[in-house]
């Protein structure tokens, strides 16, 4: 009875499955080199494994992955003076851009900070001058006179409410007055309804 060479159920389905996570994980491998090719970016197996969502040791132990990689970064090697000589050059022309930004954005910069200091030092002599102008013997003879003006306006408010009411009164008593003369007025001219 010989059971080594027939595999059970169990065990070719297992195989099975890990043969089609190895092949996924090999497209995933060629796919990520492709697209390091096309960015134009080192290809390593760090890279490789980073983009194919694989480890290094599967990598290095799958034979058609390892040359892969191997044969990409062996490619690459022969390209790799001209596509670094192009991005020194870009990135040269990229930090003289950023230099001379820079050197603009100071240059407001420094004009701003003159503006302002200026405009401080206009402000701060305002404030001298006025302190000057106000000693505290003025300030406090200026405060006294306000809260003697503001008494004074506080008794002519009461006396002018007061001279309203009298003048109400007196306007009262004129009306009464008027019609009283008015009724003495009328008397006189006509005796006779008198009685």
């Amino acid at each position: 009875m010989n059971t080594a060479t027939v595999p059970e159920p169990r065990t070719a389905a297992a195989l099975a499955a890990r043969r089609r996570k190895t092949e996924a994980a090999l497209e995933r491998v060629h796919q990520a080199i492709a697209r390091l090719r096309r960015e134009k970016a080192q290809v390593s197996v760090a890279a490789v494994a980073r983009r194919a969502d694989v480890s290094r040791t599967f990598l290095y132990d799958n034979a058609e992955a390892r040359s892969a990689v191997a044969a990409a970064m062996t490619e690459a090697g022969e390209h790799r003076p001209q596509m670094l000589a192009d991005q020194d050059n870009e990135r040269e022309a990229t930090w003289c851009e950023r230099a001379l930004n820079a050197e603009d954005a100071l240059k407001a910069t420094h004009t701003e900070i003159l503006a302002q200091r200026t405009r401080i030092g206009e402000l701060l002599g305002q404030i001298r001058d006025l302190q000057a102008e106000w000693t505290e013997e003025a300030i406090q003879r200026i405060t006294t006179e306000n809260t003697t003006l503001k008494q004074r306006i506080r008794q002519l408010t009461t006396e002018n409410r007061t001279l309203d009411e009298r003048l109400k009164a007196a306007r009262s008593n004129l009306r009464f007055q008027d019609r009283r003369v008015a009724d003495l007025e009328a008397r006189i001219a006509d005796p006779g309804s008198a009685t």
